[in-house]
């Protein structure tokens, strides 16, 4: 399968059949890695690989990155630049018997003096024990391993095919690298495409980073026969916008969770419109983002704005009630209203502080003096000896320990001067001064 996009194909093509019949992106496909469209902080002099073949030590690779971003051409020339047999297979349809086959195949070849480059497309789909067969021919130099995955490897590859390999990041194609392609797919074609600036615009962002789609797209629109340039409007009636990149249970999933979230914290309504928006698009579960949304309200507002939560609550009700679309709105409300809304985590802070303080308290009891005394034997031995009742007391506040004997009387909720929270540390610092008079 072809990904990137060079120069026309020279000798290594099929010649069974002719050139102009073969599709574009197979034409296309570069001769060597000076022709690969971006990727640059790969490719570069200074980058990882310019840096491994420059010293002619070439590792294990893991190629983690989207569809149509140069994966597979960038591996089989990299074989091609270090002399090594380029054996291409995919998890997807590779079992443990054909595993053994490439693996023999390599080491005769090993032996007659020749490395093998076993390039892995969808690498994660392996299961443990699959990724764990490839460890022993890694080290004794069997093959040089070059997985691709659309994944986190963090996630999903074992840590030992990682420790013996490097991570390297391939990025979605800039509008410019599109543009680049283009050109390149018209010099081959031997014409123009007939598309006005702003439709030729409207082809790369159809594209969405992915050159592959993008030269599947430009030969749909080379195959139609126009009197005029199309505008925008006009190419998107004929073509399909392809559909925006979302695994509502993959990378992408927490990605765009994430990117939600920080807009919010941020106090960026358009952003946090934006990111919803991607979401909703990409078909996430309007009750996922209801649910996370209500945690963002305690989170990283909580009672700097007390109202928020409730807000997040009404929403997700209007949602069970209405439904989609209708439904969507109130949660684009819940987001609006959480990105403007004062933001505090202390909170968020003060319990996890407490936790933590739990944790090294162990079982200590509390003071004896906070406890009841429904029995006899009870009161014989102190429970509730010396309570003071608040109510009773100058303000309302006796000033008494609550933390069990022996644990220092710690800070755990610090209110910031924002939203109402302004309000409630003037009162913890009224209390605080409260509890130093009475305790003198």
């Amino acid at each position: 399968m072809a990904d990137l996009f060079g120069s026309p194909a020279t000798a290594d093509s099929d010649p069974q059949q002719p050139a102009p019949n073969r599709p574009l992106a197979d034409r296309l496909r570069p001769q060597s890695l000076g022709e690969v469209i971006g990727q640059e902080q790969v490719l570069g002099p200074e980058a990882p690989l310019g840096v491994m073949l420059a010293s002619g030590s070439l590792s294990s690779l893991i190629f983690w990155g989207p569809p149509g971003v140069g994966k597979t051409t960038i591996a089989r020339l990299l074989a091609k630049e270090t002399d090594l047999h380029f054996v291409q297979i995919s998890a997807i349809f590779t079992g443990v018997p054909e595993l053994r086959k490439v693996f023999e195949a390599a080491r005769i070849r090993r032996q007659n003096g020749q490395g093998t480059l076993l390039f892995v497309d969808e690498i994660h789909r392996f299961n443990k024990a699959q990724q764990d067969g490839f460890l022993p021919h890694m080290e004794d130099g069997t093959i040089l391993l070059v997985g691709a995955t659309t994944e986190n490897p963090s996630f999903e590859l074992n840590a030992a095919v990682l420790s013996r390999s490097q991570v390297l990041v391939l990025e979605r194609l800039s509008l410019a690298d599109l543009e680049r392609l283009t050109q390149r797919a018209e010099k081959e074609l031997g014409r123009a495409l007939p598309l006005s600036g702003d439709a030729r615009d409207a082809l790369h962002e159809m594209a969405d980073g992915d050159g592959r789609a993008l030269l599947n797209l430009i030969e749909q629109v080379a195959a139609w026969k126009v009197e005029a340039p199309l505008g925008r409007e006009a190419l998107s009636n004929r073509l399909m916008r392809r559909a925006a990149k979302f695994d509502k249970s993959g990378d992408e999933h927490y990605n765009l969770i994430s990117a939600l979230h920080k807009s919010i914290r941020g106090s960026d309504p358009d952003a946090a419109l934006y990111w919803l928006a991607r979401m909703l698009e990409g078909g996430e579960d309007p009750r996922f983002l209801a649910r996370r949304l209500t945690m963002m309200s305690t989170e990283d507002i909580g009672m700097a704005d007390p109202q928020a939560n409730t807000v997040c609550l009404n929403a997700w009700q209007t949602y069970e009630r209405l439904g989609s679309p209708e439904g969507e709105l109130a949660l684009a409300n819940a987001a609006v209203y959480l990105a403007l809304a004062p933001k505090s985590n202390a909170v968020y802070v003060g319990i996890k502080a407490a936790r933590r303080l739990a944790k090294q308290t162990g079982s200590a009891p509390p003071p004896k003096h906070i406890l009841n005394a429904p029995t006899k034997l009870m009161s014989e031995q102190g429970y509730g000896d010396g309570y003071a009742y608040d109510h009773d007391a100058e303000d309302g506040f006796s000033g008494q320990n609550y933390f069990p004997d022996g644990v220092k009387r710690p800070v755990l909720y610090q209110p910031v001067e924002r939203g109402f929270e302004r309000e409630l540390k003037r009162r913890t610092d009224y209390f605080a001064n409260l509890r130093a008079k009475r305790n003198k």
